[in-house]
């Protein structure tokens, strides 16, 4: 399995909320879920995305960006635009809700705004909580990232946008699922976009003598290993292999292999119940203390910490 893949693999939407809100300008849209990861595309008209920190992002009809939390963010017909409404968990389709108590119409399901036509159709995700996106995976990614429609468009789009207006047994799931495969294959298609600079762990793949030592290393990281005997298992030198994976990771081969651990973990302890010493044995530590020790020098604080950082959550959830 390739790195992308292995962060990928425990990304499982829950109750995920997905809806499309029609519109017609000026309009302004004000997320604050307090999601992981967002998604949104325009089904119809073009839109920009102005993140907390960063400048706006406009996105045209097809295009799929990703937004990165938790922090809000506004999604509207133009940058200067005023916010006049704002998406919460709790609360995500009010004015359509409204409408239904004015004029006795019946709603779309999952649709906000009016209930007929807008020059707009905003096509909205969000994940609730950690799903278990990894802190790997979301290191490397902008605010707010976009696939235009010209990279070639996502067929989910088109079944996205029929399955939300429905209302089915098991509606949820189906819709859960959608929102995990729209969300892998946009990222995929951002990695591999050719002006992308990938991470370092994108490259598991490669079949260079560096390509194969970071496959090793994500595959094996507990085993403990050395510049020397990395190098032997590749056939190549120990100092050949140290300058190589240095020029081309951008830190010697010990120090990312230490990176990565310590990443892994962070994950364990979110979204295991595994104790320190379990983790640490999992990773590539010899004990709680070595993990606790490395953890602390490149996070600041102990794993226990960093795990309780996350525990009201995991306990709503």
């Amino acid at each position: 399995m390739d790195t992308l893949s292995q962060l990928l693999d425990g990304v499982h939407a829950r109750g995920a909320l997905l809806t499309q809100s029609i519109l017609s300008p000026p309009w302004s849209l004000r997320f604050t879920s307090g999601a992981a990861l967002s998604t949104a595309t325009m089904l119809r008209g073009r839109a920009w995305i102005t993140p907390s920190s960063g400048d706006p992002v406009m996105i045209d009809a097809g295009d799929i960006a990703i937004i990165r939390g938790p922090a809000p963010y506004t999604i509207a017909d133009e940058p200067t635009s005023s916010a006049h409404r704002v998406m919460t968990v709790a609360d995500y389709c009010a004015e359509t809700a409204t409408r239904r108590t004015d004029d006795r119409s019946r709603p779309r399901p999952r649709t906000c705004g009016v209930t007929g036509h807008g020059d707009a159709v905003l096509l909205s995700g969000a994940y609730e909580g950690e799903a278990g996106i990894s802190e790997r995976l979301l290191g490397e990614l902008p605010p707010v990232l976009v696939v235009a429609e010209s990279d070639g468009r996502n067929p989910l789009l088109d079944i996205i946008s029929r399955e939300i207006l429905r209302d089915r047994s098991g509606q949820q799931a189906v819709l859960d699922r959608l929102l995990d495969l729209m969300l892998i294959a946009t990222l995929r298609a951002w990695f591999d976009r050719p002006q992308r600079h990938a991470p370092s762990w994108y490259r598991t793949g490669d079949d260079t003598t560096v390509g194969r030592a970071l496959r090793l290393l994500h595959e094996r990281p507990a085993e403990s290993w050395t510049v020397s005997g990395l190098a032997a298992r590749l056939g190549a030198s120990r100092a050949g292999l140290a300058r190589r994976f240095t020029a081309e990771v951008g830190e010697p081969p010990m120090a990312y292999l230490a990176g990565m651990r310590v990443a892994l973990a962070a994950d364990l302890l979110r979204d295991t119940d595994l104790t320190v010493a379990a983790i640490a044995r999992k990773v590539g530590y010899a004990n709680a203390f070595a993990l606790s020790a490395a953890f602390k020098r490149r996070r600041g604080m102990a794993p226990t910490e960093h795990r309780a950082r996350f525990a009201p959550r995991t306990r709503a959830g």
